[in-house]
């Protein structure tokens, strides 16, 4: 008796549905909210000063990119309201929250807020750039490009000067909430 081919066996792998496939949904919109639902974020805002005013919103999409030169990236949507500041501006400021910041976080986040009237507490920063205060972090960055990533675009900015000094704990966004970080 002969041992079947790899090739065979593969063949008839591929032909019968496994537990995973059985189980696994299409791409969608949904699906992808759905798998970072479980996904564990921190939380930032990001702001930039505009010809109106200041503009800012919630970002859970910050990353680091590279320590030398200090770039990082986040994604903002192309729809959204601080969308045209965003593409035109020069430097943006991205502030880190402190898990006592979730109104802040809410504020930022909501469509058709005033965003800097009180009670936010900030000031104009380095390069004009809005900075929010009480935050655990912030930078001011030089927006280096712009890059189209479907409905939203993704953003690489340089680091140019920051504090890190804030006290607390960070602020992460879970299943839909903000939310502290437990031990």
């Amino acid at each position: 008796m002969t041992a079947p081919s790899p090739l065979a066996s593969a063949a008839s792998a591929a032909s019968s549905p496994s537990p995973l496939s059985r189980l696994s949904r299409p791409a969608s919109p949904d699906l992808l909210r759905s798998v970072f639902r479980r996904h564990a974020a921190g939380v930032a805002v990001v702001t930039a000063r505009g010809e109106a005013g200041p503009v800012g919103f919630t970002a859970t999409s910050l990353t680091s990119v590279s320590a030398e030169p200090p770039l990082i990236s986040f994604g903002v949507g192309a729809g959204s309201s601080s969308w045209p500041t965003i593409s035109h501006a020069e430097h943006i400021g991205v502030h880190i929250l402190g898990e006592h910041q979730a109104e802040l976080a809410a504020l930022f986040a909501r469509s058709g807020a005033d965003r800097f009237a009180a009670p936010t507490s900030w000031r104009e920063g380095p390069e004009g750039v809005p900075v929010l205060d009480g935050v655990l972090a912030w930078l001011v960055c030089r927006v280096a490009a712009r890059v189209p990533a479907g409905d939203h675009r993704i953003v690489i900015a340089e680091v140019t000067l920051g504090e890190s000094a804030g006290a607390g704990r960070p602020l992460l966004y879970h299943q839909g909430r903000f939310n502290g970080l437990r031990d």
